[in-house]
This record gives structure tokens, sequence and C-alpha cells, in this order.
């Protein structure tokens, strides 16, 4: 783990000094004090730190501003102002009930609000998993707030057509050999025409029943999903349609879990805690916007136009580091990177690569 430097401490605003009252999980991590902040009609609980150019991490599903625990004192040693909030419908932040409330309309208008919070003009955003799909939208409808982008795990693929890559398709229907991606067609609409029902982004998108199985055993809930050295991302691709399109949500959770546990047992009762304030249907609603995020979007240029750098995991298997391979049609300026033998849950696997490959890329083009 690292420590915030005294230097770095004494730098940061009073939300830089270790709150007493963080589990204490969260302060052998020198996760700094948390704050709340209004922001686009919502408040966000932020974890704030250090001085210099502004880099705003974003987490992804299931995860918190905790997920960074390990990348936010790195950051502040390097010279860069760490911001982490706990996105909507996370954490200790606000959750509204509405579907439609977690648009891509909204979310990214929450982070313009924290932006101007915090008197920052433009920041770097990076991003994991759906945040790292938050950190690519960023540059596309509020280019004018954005410095670089950022994404670890989470390839920029144009239109939301990110679960229809041709890497992550298995025909579901007898004698389908390949399917090509239709920007000009809900995206949704063409997963139903390729994958089971019970694919997990669709099971989202049809009722409660996964929110309700996941909500029955949070802490087993997040276990199960945060794994690491499973298997490779060629054997998984070999597995059955309904293994390899991830069709477990709902499913009974099995006694003994492949792989290893990605968070020690005090993290992951620090996860299971702030998912037992919320649930789960707040973060799955990001995946029923699906649709309206693409209906959104049609008439936006897909062009990224602000330095990019996308880190992939070689063993990822729900964003496989192929998924990268044509970010250069629509993000000119971009440098990519793999870290080798990772999963999908880079800044916990890896954090020492990742740090190593983030900071060197910052100082490049956006020094401290």
């Amino acid at each position: 783990m690292f420590a915030l430097s005294r230097r770095a401490m004494l730098a940061g605003s009073s939300a830089a000094v270790v709150n007493a009252a963080m589990p204490a999980v969260a302060q052998q991590t020198t996760m700094p004090a948390v704050r709340m902040v209004e922001t686009n009609g919502i408040r966000l609980a932020v974890y704030e730190a250090g001085a210099g150019p502004a880099v705003v991490l974003l987490h992804g599903f299931p995860g918190l501003a905790f997920s960074w625990r390990n990348q936010i004192p790195a950051l502040v040693d390097a010279g860069y102002r760490v911001i982490a909030p706990d996105l909507r419908g996370y954490g200790l932040s606000d959750a509204p009930q509405a579907v439609e409330a977690y648009d891509i309309t909204q979310l990214t208008a929450d982070l313009t609000g924290l932006l101007d919070k915090f008197g920052i003009e433009r920041a770097v955003l990076m991003g994991h998993d759906w945040g790292g799909l938050l950190a690519w939208q960023m540059p596309l409808l509020h280019q004018e707030r954005v410095a670089g982008a950022i994404g670890i795990n989470t390839p920029f693929v144009p239109h939301w057509m990110l679960w229809l890559h041709p890497d992550l398709v298995k025909a579901a229907r007898p004698g389908e050999k390949s399917f090509i991606a239709d920007p000009a067609r809900d995206p949704i609409a063409q997963m139903r025409a390729v994958y089971s029902s019970k694919m997990y982004v669709l099971l989202f998108q049809d009722g409660h029943s996964a929110d309700e199985a996941m909500e029955r055993d949070p802490r087993a809930t997040l276990r199960n999903s945060m794994r690491k050295d499973l298997m490779t991302s060629a054997e998984w691709g070999r597995l059955p349609p309904e293994v390899a399109n991830m069709e477990y949500y709902g499913q009974p959770i099995p006694a003994e879990l492949p792989g290893k546990d990605v968070q020690t047992d005090a993290e992951l009762d620090f996860f299971a805690e702030r998912f037992k304030r919320t649930g789960f249907t707040p973060g799955i609603n990001w995946y029923r916007n699906l649709t309206r995020n693409w209906a959104s979007g049609l008439a936006v240029d897909q062009t990224i136009r602000v330095p990019s750098l996308m880190i992939s995991g070689s063993e990822d298997v729900v964003l496989r580091a192929s998924m990268a391979a044509g970010m250069h049609a629509h993000v000119p300026d971009l440098e990519r990177q793999v870290i080798e033998n990772c999963w999908h849950w880079t800044p916990e696997e890896k954090p020492a690569e990742l740090n190593r490959l983030v900071i060197a890329w910052l100082k490049r083009r956006f020094p401290a």
C-alpha cells in the first residue's frame, strides 16, 4: 500500500486528512476524508486529496470510490489533485429512484457540476468499467471540461456498441455464424438478436429478478463478481455460450468459487456495507439507459479530441484487450498499454503496474 506523504497531506484541502469516522479498513489505506458535494440536484460523496493538475477517478459496477484506494495516494505523491466520487447511485451518494435519472446526460452533468464546485476548468477523467464509459463520453459531450481521458479496461466503442463487439458475440441461435453491429440500430435490440435473454445486460433490462437475487446476500454477490486468476481470455472464449456470455447474475452462488478473491475480507466487508445501503438497483439502472444513451448520441460526432490513454488487462474476459484494437480510428491522440496476467479488476489486481503506466503518461502529457 502507498502512504500519503507529509507534503501531499499538507498541500491538499482539509478533506485530505484521514477521517476518524471512516471504517478501519479505509483508514489503513489512507483514503481521504469524505465530503458531501451538491451537484446537478443531488449530493455526491467525494474523496479529495493533493494539489496540482486535477484527475477525477470514476469507478465501475459494482464499485465505489474506495476501488481507487491504491491509486489516490500514488497520484497525490506524483503531484496531482485527485477527486474520487461515489458516483450517482453508489456508496454514500444520493440514489434517485427513477431509471432515467441514470442516463448519460445526468451522469455527465454530475461531473461538470462537480468540477464547477471545485473551481476546476478542465480535468483528466480516468475511469474503469462503467466509469471508463463515462470517461469516454465526457469529451464527446463536454469537451471543454476535459483535459485528457484514461480508460482502464474499458475501450471507446462508438454509439454504445461496446457489448456487440465480435469478440464477445457467441451465437445463441443454432446456425448463426456471425453478426455485424449496426450503429443505426438500438444496441439492446441488436443484443436480443444475438444473445440469450439470460445474458447479464439483457437480464438487467427485463424486470428486477437480478436485482433481487443479488441483494439477498450483497457480500456473497460482490465476492462472486470480483474474481481474478480465473483462466485465460482464450480459454474463456471456448466455454459454452451460456457461460461465455455471462449468464450468471440471478443464479445461485456456489460455495466453491473459481479463481481468487480480489478483495481482502475487510475490504469486502466495506463494499458489502455500502451496497446494503443502496442495493444494486441504482447501479443496474445505468445499464437500463443504454437505449436512451444510444438515441441521444446519434447526432454526436464520435471522435475523442483530447489526449487519451487506454490500459487493458490481458486476461479480461468481459472487456477484452482486443476490443481496443480499432480505437485509433476514433481517438487520434491515443496511447495503448496492456498489463499482462491481469483480469477485469485492474485498479485492485495490479495497482503498482497501473499506477506506473498512468503516472508516466500524466507526467508526459500533463506535468505536475
